[in-house]
């Protein structure tokens, strides 16, 4: 066999190698860092106080549209026609993120 023909064979295993190595390493790194989340949340939940907000959920039900989603809202001073809009503060979905816990559904206790 020339070198000619060799030389191409050899980087094309060695280019297949590489990203063979480089995939496994890739997903590795993603299972570890998936384990640490999990980790953190078990000890997060374990640690910390819940929120009497939101009841431990992380939302609790729009306060500016009452869970309707839309909003009441003419650009005039005494309106003649009221329009519906969509809620700015929940974007329609009728919840909004606990603002006591940031979405958590746990209080971080203080720091001393």
């Amino acid at each position: 066999m020339s070198e000619g023909g060799l030389i191409p064979a050899m980087v094309g295993m060695l280019a297949k190698t590489t990203a063979v190595i480089a995939g496994g390493l890739i997903a590795a790194s993603a299972v570890t860092a998936q384990i640490a989340r999990r980790n953190a949340a078990k000890n997060w939940e374990k640690w910390e106080r819940p929120c009497g907000v939101c009841k431990q959920k992380g939302f609790y039900r729009c306060k500016l549209c009452k869970g309707k989603g839309t909003i009441e809202w003419s650009p005039m001073y005494d309106p003649v026609h009221i329009n519906p809009c969509l809620c700015p503060t929940c974007d329609g979905y009728k919840v909004q993120k606990c603002l006591n816990c940031l979405g958590l559904g746990y209080i971080a206790r203080p720091e001393f």
